[in-house]
């Protein structure tokens, strides 16, 4: 499988090809994008690995797509160069993956920021536990996982806290959760638990869109705050059944288990859909644009004109 070193690569190479792409008027900004649609797949699909080994079977199945998707999309791009045609729908993508993918590359890959952002969901996640009576639940220490599988205090780690090139382990950074008497409950939050990564595809999505300021704004409004706090309470709710059945067990699969790999996972792709739908109401020409990337396969290639 591919190195982590070499997926950052490619994924730092997809994105200046695809930031080329979406603010270039340059000729040539189509085939520079069909570029970066081929490199950005390479990088999803060489992470399956590690979505193999928990077998997350969702995820498996997304990235390992990632590749073959990434090449359709790169002869779409090549057929609007051939043209020279840019297809408005396409344009809009290339700028929603550069502006989602660059700010999560950097909260990733600086460790300051990557820390402060587990530090601040698992806060509110045990603030609302004991609110509503979920349970007496406390933040515990943040630790590093090294190499080697060792683990250090984030305070005691020595090293880069401003840049960090590649992961160090899968889990980098996590917080702990304690219970009232200060045991471990078994559950970390690492930065996957923040629904940073949901937050920032529709903020992308905004951003790159040519429509007037004030829509875009009232849209990330609506839109960001409610994930954050939805995804509070799918955190507390995970933590809530995995103490509220210990001995739970379906398929091999324990509460904790199956509330975080299936249960929450539906819930958040149902909740995302419901935000898809407001989204395409305050802003039609996002929904137009989605419509368009479809219609190779789900109906005739018939070219939508979008207004906003």
């Amino acid at each position: 499988m591919v190195s982590p070193i070499v997926s950052t690569l490619l994924a730092g190479g997809g994105l200046l090809c695809l930031g080329w792409g979406f603010h270039s008027r340059s000729d040539s900004r189509g085939l520079v994008a069909a570029a970066g649609w081929v490199l950005m797949g390479a990088h999803f699909t060489s992470t399956i690995e590690s979505y193999i080994a928990i077998w997350d079977t969702v995820l498996i199945i997304m990235t390992g797509a990632a590749l073959p998707v990434g090449i359709a999309l790169a002869r779409w791009e090549m057929n609007g160069y051939s043209s020279g045609e840019d297809e408005d729908a396409l344009v809009w993508f290339r700028g929603m993956v550069l502006w989602a993918g660059l700010p999560y590359m950097l909260i990733d890959r600086v460790p300051w920021l990557n820390v402060l952002a587990i530090w601040f969901v698992a806060w509110q996640t045990t603030l609302f536990m004991r609110w509503s009576g979920g349970g007496d639940i406390q933040l515990g220490e943040t630790t590093v996982s090294l190499a080697d599988g060792s683990e250090v205090a984030w305070a005691d780690w020595e090293g880069n806290r401003w840049f960090m090139f590649e992961p160090i382990s899968e889990h980098t950074f996590h917080t702990e959760l304690l219970n009232a008497n200060g045991e471990s409950l078994g559950i970390n939050f690492v930065l996957a638990c923040t629904a940073l990564q949901s937050m920032i595809i529709f903020v992308g999505a905004v951003v790159a869109l040519k429509a007037p300021w004030k829509r875009r704004v009232r849209a990330l409004l609506v839109t960001i705050p409610t994930i954050h706090i939805l995804n509070v309470f799918r955190n507390a709710g995970i933590v809530w059944l995995h103490g509220a059945y210990p001995g739970w067990e379906w398929l091999g699969l324990d509460m904790f288990q199956f509330a975080h790999a299936y249960l929450a996972k539906f819930v958040s792709l149902g909740a995302m859909f419901l935000m898809a739908l407001i989204l395409f109401e305050l802003l039609p020409v996002m929904h137009q644009h989605v419509l368009r990337l479809m219609q190779p396969i789900i109906g005739p290639k018939k070219k939508i004109q979008t207004t906003s």
